[in-house]
């Protein structure tokens, strides 16, 4: 099971985007763009993955447009597919894809772990773990550079291509906000999540 998911690229990119928008429906030359990969690939992946109960096929009716010489409006059948939420492999799926994700930042975190100063707590969430409701991508507690951390969050936006929300507190404002519950730190914890760093035993 793992060597058949696993073996190729293309399929690791398709489970990513079906993962990160899993209530959409995708159709073929959409899935070819996003993943830049050739639909005569994307289809024999999809095939796969449908074989595997871990995307659905739907048929869905699409409008034709217009016909310039018989002015007749009719519809087809246009197939799309679907993360199937029910799948036995969901949640395991789901773990690797969030921890291979992360991995692939691995640059990102050593900087600031190496850099930034004294972290207490570092969590990653949003942007890195495909949590869309967070309110943050990145949480950091200690006695942080603010600056060095300013500029590095500056440097790796350009290369992940968007911009990293980022929250800085000192130990003891975390420790007051949790303590009184506070909605913004629930939500940092409410949603897919990763500590990278943990001196605080949340």
């Amino acid at each position: 099971m793992i060597e058949q998911l696993f073996g190729s690229k293309t399929r690791v990119k398709l489970l990513h985007i079906f993962f990160r928008e899993p209530e959409k429906s995708f159709f073929v030359r959409e899935l070819s763009r996003a993943s830049e990969v050739q639909i005569n690939a994307i289809r024999r992946e999809i095939e796969l993955l449908v074989s595997l109960d871990i995307i659905l096929e739907k048929d869905e009716e699409i409008k034709k447009k217009k016909d310039a010489e018989s002015g007749e409006v009719g519809a087809s059948l246009r197939k799309y597919y679907q993360l199937n939420s029910e799948s036995l492999f969901y949640s395991e799926l789901h773990a690797l894809l969030v921890k291979d994700s992360i991995a692939e930042r691995s640059e990102f975190i050593k900087e600031l772990q190496e850099k930034i100063g004294d972290i207490r707590l570092l969590v990653l969430t949003g942007e890195f773990t495909n949590s869309r409701k967070a309110p943050t991508d990145v949480c950091i507690v200690g006695a942080i550079k603010h600056k060095i951390l300013a500029k590095i969050i500056e440097h790796y936006e350009k290369e992940f291509g968007f911009s990293i929300r980022y929250t800085v507190m000192s130990e003891s404002e975390f420790a007051d906000r949790r303590y009184v519950m506070d909605k913004f730190v629930y939500g940092v914890f409410e949603g897919e999540h990763l500590k990278v760093v943990n001196k605080v035993g949340v």
